[in-house]
């Protein structure tokens, strides 16, 4: 990303990279529970094929760990780090704060060894340090240049409209489907 750009192009490329780490954080977990479960499970509270914690993560390495791409050991272990202390914060919280909610538990799964509290676990750092390689390396240039060669109304109207999209079933499936949930279950 050497290329002076716009505020707006830099806006619809953070978005891009958040968008795509959703995906693949969906497409992971499909296919990691198909073999922990035996059989497909439905991963996340919303809609879509798409896990927010994932794009938080990417748009997290990206910002902290981008500017040392020339150094993958710092990459490889930021990404680590960074992901891990993103997936204990968020799980630690949400499980004290929001009821005893859990949208992942590692004390349950295979593979799951240094697990700490069912929050964290060395696989999943260890998957997070090599897609921090592969979102550093690969996806982040690849979105760059996507963004650089794609028509302009076009780019911002399919951003506008996936920004919609992914909100709608954040605000449906992260907030009102577990407040529905609890406020049913105390009356």
């Amino acid at each position: 990303m050497e290329k002076e750009i716009s505020r707006q192009q830099l806006l619809i490329t953070m978005f891009s990279i958040f968008l795509t780490g959703c995906i693949m954080g969906w497409v992971y977990e499909m296919g990691f529970y198909r073999i922990n479960d035996g059989h497909f499970v439905k991963r996340g509270q919303g809609f879509g094929p798409w896990l927010p914690i994932y794009g938080v993560g990417a748009l997290a390495i990206t910002i902290l760990l981008y500017r040392f791409k020339n150094n993958p050991v710092i990459v490889f272990i930021g990404s680590g780090a960074v992901a891990g202390v993103i997936e204990f914060a968020v799980g630690w919280s949400l499980f004290h704060f929001c009821n005893g909610l859990r949208l992942w538990d590692y004390n349950v799964e295979i593979w799951n060894w240094g697990n700490v509290g069912g929050y964290i676990c060395f696989r999943s750092i260890l998957i997070f340090s090599f897609a921090g390689l592969l979102c550093v390396y690969i996806i982040i240039p690849k979105i760059y240049e996507l963004t650089q060669r794609t028509e302009r109304m076009l780019l911002t109207a399919t951003t506008f409209l996936l920004g919609v999209l992914l909100t709608i079933d954040i605000i449906v499936g992260y907030m009102i489907r577990p407040l529905t949930r609890i406020l049913i279950q105390k009356f």
